[in-house]
C-alpha cells in the first residue's frame, strides 16, 4: 500500500510542514500528488503561502513546480490564475483575500502546472478545506508556509507530514536530534480529563495557576520577566501553570529547579514551545513537566539529504539514522 493511500483512509486534511526552508516540503507535496494520480485519489491542494513558482521569490533559487491532475480542487488567487499551465475551471470565488488577490477554488480540467496559494489565517483554511471536501476532494493537502509553526497546530489539519533535511545542519546527528526533538514535542502528553483540564480549557490571554484546586488568573502573559514573576508565585500549593503564549527558555530558566519539580506546565498545543533540543533535555533533567491541551499527530517524516549550501549526506545513512531515532513513524526520502 502506498503512503498516501494509507493516509487517505485515516485523514481528510494533511498539512506538510517544513522544519526549514529547502527541507524538501514542495518535493514531498509533489510525491504525494503523484501517488494520488496513480491511486485515483481525488485531491484538494492549497497552501498557506505561495507554492509552485519555478523560482523562489525570496532567494532566487530554483524550486520544484507543482503539477496537478484533472479533477483536483486547488486554491488559486486571482493574480496567479493566468500563470497556470493547467486548464482551470473557477468553481467558487471565496470570501478570502490575499496579497495576490481574492482566493478562488478551481477544478483542474486539463493537467498541468499550477501556482498555489491560499488564505494565511488558519481559521479560513479550515473552512476552505471543508469546502474542498464538499466539492469532491477525498483528501486535502495543505502546503505549510515556512516559519509558520501554527499550520501544524491541532484543528488546522488531522495530521502533519514533517519535512526535514540537511539544510538544518552540516552535522547529520544534529539534523536527526532536532527532528526527533520536534516530533517528541508534537507528541507531548495531553492533560488528563478532570478538574484541572476543566479549569484550564477556557480561552485566556493571561497565565493561570491552579492553587489548592482553584483557578487563579495572574496579571501576566508570556514575556520578559515572566519566569521571575512565576518563581515568586509558586509555592507548595500550586500544582499547574497554564501559559497561553510562547513557552521559552527564559521562562523556565528563572524558576528555581526545586519549584520546577512540583508543578506541571500546561500549554494549548506544542507549537507554543520555542526551546531547542539541548536546553529542553537539560530542563527535563531538572524536573520540567509539560502537558498540552491538544497534541499533534505526525503521520510521516520526509528527509532531504541535500542542502543548497553545497553539502549533502548519504541518503541511506540519513534515512536509517532518522528511522532509528523515530522508529514508530514512517520515514521517506521522497527523491529516491
Amino acid at each position: 500500500m502506498y503512503l498516501l493511500e494509507e493516509l487517505s483512509q485515516k485523514y481528510k486534511r494533511i498539512s506538510i510542514v517544513g522544519m526549514a526552508k529547502n527541507a524538501g516540503k514542495t518535493t514531498a507535496l509533489n510525491y504525494l500528488i503523484e501517488e494520488a494520480m496513480d491511486e485515483g485519489i481525488a485531491l484538494g491542494v492549497t497552501s498557506t503561502g505561495r507554492d509552485g513558482e519555478g523560482t523562489d521569490v525570496v532567494t532566487g533559487t530554483d524550486k520544484p513546480r507543482v503539477f496537478l491532475d484533472t479533477d483536483t480542487i486547488v486554491s488559486v488567487p486571482t493574480q496567479l490564475y493566468e500563470l497556470a499551465d493547467a486548464g482551470l475551471e473557477i468553481v467558487k470565488m471565496t470570501e478570502y483575500g490575499s496579497s495576490l488577490g481574492q482566493i478562488m477554488l478551481c477544478r483542474v480540467v486539463s493537467s498541468g502546472y499550477v501556482q498555489v496559494a491560499g488564505p494565511v489565517i488558519n481559521a479560513q483554511h479550515i473552512k476552505m478545506c471543508e469546502e474542498m471536501i464538499r466539492l469532491g476532494a477525498q483528501l486535502v493537502l495543505i502546503d505549510g508556509a515556512i516559519d509558520r509553526k501554527s499550520i501544524a497546530a491541532p484543528g488546522t489539519s488531522d495530521a502533519i507530514i514533517l519535512s526535514t533535511g540537511a539544510v538544518l545542519s552540516r552535522k547529520m546527528s544534529r539534523v536527526v536530534e532536532e527532528t526527533a526533538h520536534t516530533v517528541n514535542l508534537y507528541r507531548l502528553p495531553c492533560l488528563e480529563d478532570g478538574r484541572e483540564r476543566e479549569l484550564l480549557t477556557g480561552e485566556s490571554e493571561n497565565i493561570l495557576l491552579i492553587r489548592d484546586g482553584e483557578l487563579v488568573a495572574l496579571d501576566l502573559n508570556t514575556g520578559l520577566g515572566a519566569g521571575r514573576f512565576l518563581d515568586a508565585k509558586i509555592d507548595d500549593k500550586v500544582s499547574h501553570i497554564y501559559v497561553p503564549g510562547a513557552f521559552t527558555q527564559s521562562i523556565v530558566s528563572d524558576i528555581n529547579p526545586k519549584k520546577l519539580k512540583n508543578v506541571t506546565f500546561v500549554l494549548k498545543d506544542p507549537t507554543k514551545i520555542f526551546i531547542g533540543a539541548t536546553m529542553w533535555n537539560q530542563f527535563r533533567k531538572k524536573g520540567l513537566t509539560v502537558k498540552v491541551l491538544e497534541n499533534i499527530n505526525v503521520a510521516a517524516i520526509t528527509v532531504n539529504p541535500t542542502s543548497p549550501g553545497g553539502y549533502s549526506f548519504d541518503h541511506e545513512s540519513l534515512l536509517n539514522a532518522m528511522q532509528e531515532a523515530i522508529p514508530d513513524i514512517p520515514v521517506l526520502d521522497v527523491r529516491m
